[in-house]
């Protein structure tokens, strides 16, 4: 997409989304020159911005409270798992699989996720565990193709269950500072 048609849907819709922001960036980073087109589409779009004729969205205005539910009932039961046995489970896949067949729960604000979280612990605690479960369950029982094989910035298998939390978190969270 080019500058001229970013701002222009922008000015359509009223609303410049991270995506859009983003491309505007790599354009401008990749152009060893603009057009004069270009320059006056910027100027809109500031000008626009500016009034508040278009809003620039967060990047995430939004969390799913269903994620740190599940994540860390995945983190207890895997944790009990690798301390009474040899094997070492995979923290996001058994996550993700569950999350997968659960219901998302999200929330905008502080108070809304604290609301969400405790009709979660009231009304879904049961299905929670129930696929917390199956997907360990479903983990554990998959068949190893290819043993050598990894995934893309997958850890060594050895890696604790504590080492892929720290990996999952520090994907998921922005200025994450390591001490």
């Amino acid at each position: 997409m080019e500058i001229n048609q970013i701002v222009n849907h922008a000015l359509e819709t009223g609303y410049l989304t991270p995506t859009m922001e983003a491309e505007v960036g790599k354009l401008c980073e990749t152009s060893s020159e603009l057009s004069l087109e270009e320059y006056v589409a910027l100027d809109k779009l500031m000008g626009a911005l500016l009034t508040g004729e278009v809003l620039a969205m967060p990047r995430k205005q939004f969390i799913n409270v269903m994620e740190e539910l599940v994540v860390s009932e995945v983190i207890s039961r895997v944790a009990e798992i690798e301390t009474s046995s040899s094997r070492l489970l995979d923290v996001g896949d058994i996550s993700a699989y569950a999350l997968n067949r659960l219901p998302p729960l999200y929330a905008t604000t502080e108070e809304g996720a604290n609301f969400q979280r405790e009709k979660a612990k009231e009304e879904l605690k049961n299905l929670i565990v129930e696929q917390v479960e199956q997907s360990i369950s479903l983990y554990l029982d998959r068949p190893e193709f290819y043993p050598e094989r990894h995934a893309i910035n997958k850890s060594k298998p050895s890696d604790s269950v504590f080492t892929q939390v720290t990996q999952l978190l520090q994907s998921q969270a922005s200025n994450y500072e390591t001490h």
